[in-house]
């Protein structure tokens, strides 16, 4: 397994995509499929390993997808799992779920031309994918066009953008001059929340898992302070930090992180409840936070949200963040896995704190490697 990280922002401009490493069968289409439900971590055994013809259009509305990334989440694992979530879970021997951006190879739709660089959730984890009558699937412009790198649409201009932006302007209505605490600070959403929250005029403070991912977040993207909760007492860096206290935070994790955090709430203070990745291994019960009682006491609103509401709303949050990458107000970082058959190990960086920035698979090569590339 090769990983690379790549930068967005000042260097968003142009690609630097590596097409070293992938598998070399362009004539077969090769798919993860799920085999069983894991207990605790999933592993490879979760999953079947198909070689598979591609497949062809033969309706009308048909569009034939090559998937170039795959986008790997803390939500991949909840869909392995029998019960619903906030989509259904991911049924036994189908394609393994996830937000993708590919190349159309095949139309016989007229709302996409071959050629097309288009992104959805349609695909899943495999090299091709047949989309009947185009579902899901929207046109993106081509890197010649916009100046930005395909890669950019899998890791910050698509639901990971979308969920910080709403997460936080919406949810939190955050002023000038309120202070930000934000946990998985260094991974794909929080690395954003926190950069908007400076652009607002915030001061924002980081929970990350290493040294290196708090010099990034404060040296590279701006945060004014930075938590390392593996070699630090989050309860008492977070006193230090937040001398008045804090008004906005942004979870991520749940446990307790959380509950450190919720020590130092203000009157008033506003949650936005986006995730509890420290919970989504769990085989037995999770307890609910053991300082509950602050919520009450300093009369915190706390809100949990899901990014898929927000939909009739991204042209919104596009529009800004494309701005603010084009002016330097924000970055970010794709941490790209080469190889479909790397996808279960890889996910599992999620959960072990490897992962710094937006995570995701490269499948197939890109048009920036190579006009007729292929695998």
């Amino acid at each position: 397994k090769e990983s690379t990280k790549r930068e967005g922002g000042e260097r968003a401009m142009s690609s630097s995509a590596s097409c070293e490493g992938l598998s070399q069968h362009p004539e077969r289409n090769w798919a993860w499929r799920l085999r069983s439900r894991p207990k605790g971590m999933l592993s490879q055994e979760n999953f079947q390993w198909c070689d598979e013809d591609i497949p062809q259009c033969h309706q009308e509305g048909d569009v034939l997808v090559r998937t170039l990334y795959v986008s790997l989440d803390p939500s991949s694992r909840v869909w392995t799992n029998a019960e619903a979530s906030y989509l259904p879970p991911v049924e036994l021997g189908d394609v393994m779920r996830g937000e993708s951006v590919g190349v159309v190879e095949q139309s016989l739709n007229s709302r996409f031309k071959e050629g097309d660089l288009v992104a959805g959730a349609s695909a899943g984890w495999c090299t091709y994918k047949l989309i009947p009558k185009g579902a899901g699937l929207h046109r993106l412009p081509s890197p010649a066009e916009s100046g930005i790198p395909s890669e950019a649409y899998v890791g910050f201009l698509n639901f990971i953008g979308a969920t910080a932006y709403f997460g936080l302007l919406d949810i939190t209505d955050p002023k000038e001059g309120e202070t930000l605490v934000v946990d998985a600070a260094a991974g794909a959403v929080g690395s954003l929340v926190g950069q908007i929250g400076k652009i607002k005029g915030m001061r924002v403070i980081g929970i990350c898992g290493s040294e290196d991912k708090c010099r990034w977040i404060t040296e590279e993207l701006g945060f004014d302070g930075a938590i390392n909760y593996r070699t630090e007492n989050v309860r008492k860096s977070l006193g230090v930090l937040c001398p008045d206290g804090v008004d906005v935070v942004f979870e991520n994790v749940g446990g307790t992180i959380f509950d450190d955090i919720l020590a130092h709430i203000n009157i008033g203070a506003r949650i936005s409840l986006c995730g509890l990745i420290s919970s989504y291994n769990s085989t037995k019960p999770v307890p609910g936070p053991y300082r509950f009682g602050q919520i009450l006491v300093k009369r915190a609103t706390v809100k949990g949200f899901i990014v898929l509401d927000y939909v009739p709303r991204f042209a919104e949050a596009m529009r800004d963040l494309s701005q603010w990458l084009k002016e330097g107000k924000i970055k970010y970082r794709v941490d790209v896995v080469r190889g479909l058959e790397n996808a279960p190990s890889a996910l599992n960086r999620l959960f072990s704190g490897e992962n710094q920035g937006k995570l995701c698979v490269q499948v197939t090569q890109d048009s920036s490697c190579s006009p007729t590339a292929k695998l």
